[in-house]
């Protein structure tokens, strides 16, 4: 189950950022994001309701489903968006891949959780091929100031989903169903977002074009309800810091997309980066203890 989890959170999480790309034009990102979380909630709501799983909180809990919101569905996002207008969105992903660094140290800062050994050399792996993978382009792009503040704002981002992890894990201590908490703060996220672009002058008229309406669906029904649903399962499952190490592998899916669609250029350098990152990951989740235990059973005479 878990290995299906995850599989699904890469392969979507890795095509949702093409999605982005498509968003940016004369909308602002503040009603995108408003709209992209308004259809999601109410897919997500309508859904819960018909089924009966919709469940109440304590208003406690809606408190920390407002502060889930606000990292996970509101400002992280804003921050994405309007970064996508000065890098690579396949760039975008990659920096994201910090969320397996920052799940790491908000474990242990909120819960004394100590990651096992084998995640500090994956986590070396992964962030030495992410550096690799896109050394040639940071060579020629040079550090201008909009390069700076995308990288910046996408980090910014990373963190606050990373947060969102963090009361994910607080949510399912406490009991409390996934799916429902996600909702209430999907809501709270989409009403947050609401407040800002209403702050800021916005209009909410949306682009009427096929690209525009095609991936504002896709990042609703795929990339939020479905998507957020199984990671934040999988949080549950093996907990933020295995969880978190998808974002490692599903930017791979991402500068795939992006070659063909922001003309993203492979060199030798990717290509070694792309080799560390695999190797990062069997390293994560291949386990010789267990394995060798297995065999050693499986020789034992009945």
């Amino acid at each position: 189950m878990s290995a299906a989890l995850y599989c699904l959170v890469v392969v979507i999480w890795g095509t949702t950022w093409i999605a982005i790309f498509l968003q940016q034009g004369h909308v602002p990102a503040p009603v995108s994001i408003f709209w992209r979380f308004a259809v999601a909630t109410a897919l997500l709501m309508v859904f819960l309701k018909l089924t009966g799983k919709l469940r109440r909180l304590a208003l406690r809990d809606h408190l920390f489903c407002l502060l889930q919101g606000c990292c996970v569905f509101c400002f992280n996002f804003w921050c994405f968006y309007t970064a996508a207008r000065w890098i690579n969105t396949g760039l975008e992903s990659v920096i994201f891949s910090m969320a397996v660094l920052f799940n790491a140290i908000n474990s242990f800062l909120f819960y004394r959780q100590q990651p096992p050994g084998r995640f500090y050399i994956a986590a070396l792996l992964g962030a030495v091929g992410i550096v690799t993978l896109f050394w040639q382009d940071l060579r020629t792009s040079g550090l201008s100031g909009e390069l700076l503040a995308g990288i910046g704002l996408s980090a910014l981002g990373t963190y606050g989903f990373s947060l969102g992890n963090m009361i994910s894990i607080r949510h399912q201590r406490r009991g409390l169903q996934t799916l429902s908490t996600n909702a209430w703060a999907m809501l709270y996220g989409t009403l947050m977002m609401g407040a800002i672009a209403l702050a800021c002058g916005d209009s909410f008229t949306v682009d009427w074009t096929l690209n525009y309406l095609g991936s504002l669906l896709y990042l609703a029904l795929f990339g939020s309800v479905i998507a957020f649903g199984a990671y934040f399962t999988l949080v549950g499952r093996i907990g933020p810091a295995n969880a978190a190490y998808s974002t490692l592998l599903f930017p791979l899916i991402a500068l795939a997309i992006s070659t063909f669609y922001e003309g993203y250029v492979w060199h030798a350098s990717a290509f070694a980066g792309l080799g560390l990152i695999l190797v990062g990951n069997l390293v994560m989740f291949a386990r010789p203890a267990d394995w060798l235990r297995h065999r050693r059973k499986a020789r034992l005479p009945a």
